[in-house]
């Protein structure tokens, strides 16, 4: 089934501070519940979940190493959040690792000539382009290339005719009453601050047509582009910001965007650029190789009988 939505890249969800085009999640693992929900996804249950899990011996001896319990029957809602959790987890770990754009900056922070000259030429002229007059650090800056919000940036947001995706507003909504955010009985933490971005985050009109802001590593990986995948290489994006309509953008929202007066040449050195904010090992991963689960010994398993005869007293 056709959905929507484009999917997010996995790389680096640690680092996010919210979860899905629209912000709808709050945490690494409550955005996985929903494609486990969805019905156009797995379609599943809470219950469905609970019962996959408890009747298969492998992830129920999982479940109970990592949870100190076995599957909550009459909870299933907890069992699902803990399913989630250790998806979550998982989810923490795909982190990229260094690119040829930080081998650069690194020799420039340096003073290693050699080093920064290994740089491709295009790649450079496309830096300069991209912190300079194209202006991209507005929204991409930082470490990941994001300041990890939200924007308009003139896309079209009509999932079909006459049925928009009203992308951050909506999310704001959905993120304030779902039972699995930062305020929630699910939650990890006792510490308040760390829920303060739920407690506080508002729906405003500007917010209609926003969507998050992706990171850019490893950004030449995971073609198709924006929230609908409406566009499908880097060179289109940056057709997109070339040609951009005003018209679409928000007329109540700070305007900060202005065309990207860049010619095909120059397109192409921002490509080469944003080439090089890939991990050269991102499509050689492999997930580890599991060990047997070996069941955790409950005290309640134990008995005289198997622990051998009880010291005397006397």
């Amino acid at each position: 089934m056709a959905l929507d939505r484009n999917a997010p890249s996995l790389w680096n969800a640690a680092h996010e501070r919210w979860y899905r085009w629209d912000g709808a999640a709050d945490s690494i693992w409550s955005q996985a519940i929903r494609p486990l929900l969805d019905p156009r996804e797995m379609a599943g249950s809470a219950a469905h979940v609970e019962a996959v899990v408890a009747a298969d011996p492998d992830l129920a001896c999982r479940f109970e190493r990592a949870f100190g319990r076995p599957t909550t029957r009459g909870d299933s809602e907890r069992t699902l959040v803990d399913v989630a959790k250790a998806i979550g987890a998982f989810v923490g770990t795909l982190v990229s690792g260094r690119t040829a754009f930080d081998e650069f900056r690194d020799g420039l922070v340096a003073g290693d000539r050699r080093a920064a000259a290994r740089y491709p030429a295009d790649a450079q002229r496309g830096l300069r382009l991209f912190v300079g007059p194209g202006r991209c650090t507005t929204c991409h800056v930082g470490p990941m290339f994001t300041h990890g919000e939200f924007g308009d940036i003139g896309l079209p947001f009509f999932v079909r005719p006459g049925q928009v995706d009203p992308g951050r507003h909506a999310g704001i909504a959905a993120l304030r009453a779902s039972p699995f955010n930062l305020l929630s009985r699910h939650a990890d933490t006792a510490d308040g601050d760390v829920a303060l971005k739920t407690r506080h985050v508002e729906p405003q009109h500007r917010n209609f047509g926003e969507f998050k802001v992706p990171s850019l590593r490893n950004v030449a990986e995971t073609a198709p582009y924006m929230h609908d995948g409406q566009l499908p290489t880097l060179d289109a994006v940056l057709t997109h910001y070339v040609d951009l309509h005003l018209d679409r953008l928000h007329a109540d929202g700070q305007q900060i965007l202005q065309p990207l007066r860049i010619d095909a040449r120059e397109r192409a050195d921002m490509v080469a650029f944003l080439k090089t904010l890939s991990d050269p090992h991102a499509r050689a991963w492999q997930a580890p190789a599991a060990s047997d689960c070996v069941p955790s010994v409950r005290r309640s398993t134990l008995s005289t009988t198997s622990a051998g005869p009880a010291p005397s007293r006397r």
